[in-house]
Order: structure tokens, then sequence, then C-alpha cells
């Protein structure tokens, strides 16, 4: 009988070691999700981030003109990350790149995003 008992007990006990291995691989796999998601949630607001700036440009009839291989071009589209795509853009063949707001003639240049605010009235994030 004591054989029998002592038999049990180790079956408990590689029962409740393996269980805690378990335990610690879930514990590591929380931290790693959390780290992964921290990550995924800085990234899209480091690309994001002027999405409402950049509609408000659209809004306010801002345009610029560029070319897809100038450096400056890629300067200014650089400044806004993903958020580019909500400025209305248009390829040229002369002065660029530059912006037009409204009817008013283009201003050549690359331009800073608090210059644009300034121009149109959007407020920077």
């Amino acid at each position: 009988m004591s054989e029998e008992r002592r038999k049990r007990q180790q079956e408990r006990q590689g029962a409740a070691e393996g269980g805690s291995n378990a335990g610690k691989y879930l514990k590591w796999l929380g931290v790693v999700a959390l780290l992964v998601g921290a990550w995924c949630a800085g990234w899209y607001y480091r690309n994001h981030k002027y999405d409402s700036f950049a509609k408000c440009l659209a809004a306010h009839q801002a345009r610029m003109y560029g070319l897809y291989w100038c450096p400056h071009c890629i300067e200014q589209k650089e400044k806004f990350g993903a958020s580019f795509k909500y400025i209305s853009y248009v390829e040229c063949a002369k002065l660029f790149p530059a912006w037009q707001f409204g009817t008013d003639p283009p201003k050549e240049g690359v331009l800073s995003l608090q210059a644009l605010s300034d121009k149109t009235g959007c407020s920077l994030p």
C-alpha cells in the first residue's frame, strides 16, 4: 500500500510541475503579446497621426503639385507619412513641389506642416 501511495504522490508532483511550466509559458506569451500590441499601436500612431490634418487641408482646397521622382516632393510627402493619401495631389511637369490654396497662385517649395497649418487654419495634432 505504501508503494502505491508513493506512485500516486509522484504522479501528482509530476502533474503539478507540468502545470507550472505551462503557467510560465502562458505568462511569457502574455508579455510578448503586450509588447507586440504596444509596438503595433505606436507604429499606427506614427504613421496616421496626421490623418485629420491632411483631411482638413483637402477640405480647405489645398493642393500639392509634384513629381514622383522629385527628392523635394518625396521629402514633403514623408512629412505626412501614411496620411498623405488624403492630400489632394497632382503630378505635374513644372513648379514642383508647390502648394496651391484655393484660387491663390501656387507657392513653390517644401513647406513645413506649421506653414501649411497657418495658411489653411487647420490645427496640427
